[in-house]
């Protein structure tokens, strides 16, 4: 009997990823049209007396109570000069990026087809790094010296596990995080079990909408830090529940287990050794565990309510 019901899942499994290769395939037709301005290099290589030429064409990266003589003074400005050599050096034509981008925006008119593609811009802003990118219904900012690689000089006051995901990579997985933002419905989180499923919502989009990223890229771990949570998904989720987390208002849990940080916080000797963010990872698995059990759009899954994903989910962490 076991062994029927384990052919049985394979098949189950082959035919689905031939729906998902048909899928891809049809996706993979879709026409889109991305155009990437890069302000970042148009600013470089601007004189001051092309100023006037950069506020007409960019007028919205130009506040009007800031005078003319700020941004003259920054085209001069030192680390403004080393922010625009390393971004050029790294970046060059940006034709990688572009095709990720336009992978992304494929899949994005193919799952809501009212989509339509934002004017895409690069620029810098002295690596802050807590706004690397904002995105919009018709525009799309890319701070590009925040992706420059894990090694680079510019980020060695930054801690490492910040920089961990300051490469190129992420470019586009930042912008499915910022896309998804847009359509997950979910009221005001109160409980940690609201804070895991918000960011399940969120990895499983970026599941949908780039495929072509490997699971460690969607959550911005490493390979090893990855196979460690796989690896004690279990582990992780007795002590959830065990500590009886899932329904606590405690606004501690999320800084301990969803926000960035070196590791998670089960106050238990093998701390160091976990990467942080473990409550996103499996609310991850709850809602990968809620769209296999249940036959729900995407769309749908990202207006339910938290509560309700988990308990249809039916989620179970293999042993």
């Amino acid at each position: 009997m076991k062994r029927i019901l384990t052919f049985c899942l394979f098949l189950l499994a082959l035919y689905s990823c031939k729906d998902d290769d048909k899928i891809e395939a049809e996706i993979a037709k879709i026409e889109t049209n991305v155009t990437v301005e890069r302000f970042d290099r148009a600013f470089a290589n601007a004189k001051p007396e092309n100023l006037s030429q950069l506020k007409a064409a960019f007028p919205f990266l130009f506040s009007k109570s800031i005078p003319d003589s700020f941004w003259l003074e920054r085209m001069r400005d030192t680390n403004q000069l080393h922010l625009n050599a390393a971004t050029h050096e790294k970046f060059g034509d940006f034709k990688s990026v572009t095709q990720d981008i336009q992978r992304l925006f494929q899949h994005l008119k193919y799952y809501d087809k009212t989509f339509q593609e934002p004017r895409i811009i690069t620029l810098t802003n002295f690596v802050n790094y807590r706004e690397k990118l904002i995105v919009t219904d018709t525009i799309a900012l890319i701070a590009i010296d925040n992706y420059l690689g894990t090694d680079h000089e510019i980020y060695s006051g930054i801690q490492r596990y910040l920089v961990d995901n300051m490469t190129p990579s992420q470019i586009v997985v930042d912008m499915a995080k910022a896309y998804s933002e847009q359509q997950i419905f979910q009221p005001q989180k109160k409980t940690f079990l609201d804070e895991m499923i918000y960011f399940g919502k969120q990895l499983y989009f970026k599941d949908v909408m780039i495929p072509f990223k490997t699971d460690a890229e969607k959550i911005g771990y490493t390979s090893q830090q990855l196979e460690f949570a796989r690896a004690n998904e279990a582990m992780i989720w007795t002590q959830f529940v065990e500590k009886e987390m899932l329904y606590d208002t405690d606004s501690s849990l999320p800084a301990r287990f969803i926000a960035d940080a070196p590791f998670s916080k089960f106050y238990l000797e093998l701390d160091n050794q976990t990467p942080g963010r473990l409550g996103q990872y499996i609310g991850w698995q709850i809602v990968r565990a809620y769209m296999n059990n249940n036959d729900v759009s995407l769309k749908e899954m990202l207006q339910t309510d938290a509560v309700d994903i988990f308990n249809k989910s039916n989620y179970k962490p293999p042993k």
